[in-house]
């Protein structure tokens, strides 16, 4: 999940102040002995503010640190993301943890979000106690695949849902999950959909298959991607997809996140080269960088070789600390390359961040140097998603 790269503000509140103190004394600790009482006081305020959902206060600390103490504002957004995915437990003696189980998926048709039935859900939670946690472990998964855009909004409410969804696991149950009201799911050709769950585990004890000793991460991906998967793929049809292997919430979302990226390519290509009925090589990319205040995203269009004409593009988002520097763009021709496109055109104009006024799809850099509509060609066009992700 894409951390925001927050503009500084002013007028801190006294929690965001407190927040801002510990936090940098945590970034400036030099010793573990010293780390420990920084984060302790850290942990139980950034619990009370998260407890009150006062949202403000957490943001307006992350806004005040983003620019003025890079290091601080890491070690604040850890402490409220780890606070803000375990849960609050009446057991003293146990910890409630958020997961999510990412998939990455591409269609040319719809790609569902939408409650997963009973014997699937079953399937699902007997896959991922075999394969992914460690013995004991109590589960209680969300009967929901969820979209992006309906997942928890902030962290005030990550925190009561997995609070939520950690009591069901405490008394053996799974959680229903309410659609009335929830947010539509915008039509891409590539997304990604979440399987969310809670775990409880005693304090101490392990809570993934590859803390204990005969289990490995590798091992536990490899079983989930040929069990969970075989499972998954029922509830995505007509899609081609790839699981993500499950952890704890934000570390899972930001993995989707970056996994998403070569994953559109990929898909992309694989979409190009079937409708256009082509070949990876007989496509050309064009790859620019796009501002607003400062970079935010590369975009990459594709047209076919000998013409100019944008077919589609994609959106490359930076994610955390990355910048304009060559190392991203070398990582979406490698990406490119891996697919079969070969010719690749890399732009150094700075393009503004625009979008279409009529349907607000993004615009894509053409080989002439413009920003452009990305269109097929009027008879493929049929039945075919209007973005690309």
């Amino acid at each position: 999940m894409k951390r925001s790269r927050h503009g500084r503000r002013s007028g801190l509140s006294p929690d965001a102040e407190q927040l801002v103190w510990l936090a940098t004394g945590l970034a400036e600790s030099g010793s573990r002995t010293e780390d420990r009482f920084w984060e302790t006081k850290l942990a139980d305020l950034a619990e009370k503010v998260l407890e009150e959902g006062d949202e403000d206060v957490l943001n307006s600390a992350l806004d005040h640190l983003y620019a003025a103490t890079p290091r601080a504002y890491d070690e604040l957004a850890d402490m409220i993301e780890s606070r803000a995915e375990t849960g609050a437990t009446k057991d003293a003696d146990t910890e409630v943890l958020l997961l999510a189980a990412p998939v990455l998926a591409w269609s040319r048709f719809q790609i569902p979000s939408s409650a997963i039935p009973a014997a699937q859900l079953a399937n699902l939670r007997v896959q991922l106690q075999a394969h992914v946690l460690a013995s004991d472990v109590k589960l209680a998964l969300s009967d929901y695949l969820f979209s992006p855009d309906q997942l928890p909004q902030g962290y005030c409410e990550t925190r009561r849902f997995g609070t939520t969804l950690g009591e069901a696991a405490a008394h053996g149950q799974g959680l229903k999950v309410i659609t009335e009201g929830m947010p539509e799911t915008a039509r891409f050709l590539s997304d990604v959909r979440y399987l969310l769950a809670a775990a409880v585990v005693k304090r101490g004890a392990p809570l993934f298959r590859w803390q204990e000793g005969d289990g490995s991460r590798e091992n536990s991906l490899a079983q989930w991607r040929a069990q969970g998967g075989a499972v998954i793929s029922t509830l995505l049809p007509g899609c081609a997809f790839e699981v993500v292997l499950p952890e704890a919430y934000f570390a899972a979302s930001r993995e989707a996140d970056r996994l998403s990226r070569p994953y559109s390519i990929r898909a992309s290509v694989a979409f190009l080269t079937t409708t256009l009925e082509t070949q990876p090589g007989d496509l050309r990319a064009v790859v620019a960088p796009f501002y607003e205040r400062q970079i935010e995203e590369y975009r990459i269009s594709f047209t076919q070789k000998g013409s100019d004409d944008v077919v589609h593009g994609v959106v490359w988002p930076l994610l955390g600390a990355e910048d304009e520097g060559n190392e991203v763009a070398q990582q979406i021709e490698t990406s490119l390359r891996e697919c079969g496109v070969t010719d690749i055109i890399q732009l150094d104009t700075r393009f503004p961040l625009e979008y279409c006024d009529d349907c607000g799809a993004p615009l894509y850099p053409s080989p002439e140097g413009e920003a452009v509509h990305a269109e097929l060609p009027e008879e493929k066009a049929e039945a075919v998603p209007r973005h690309l992700h």
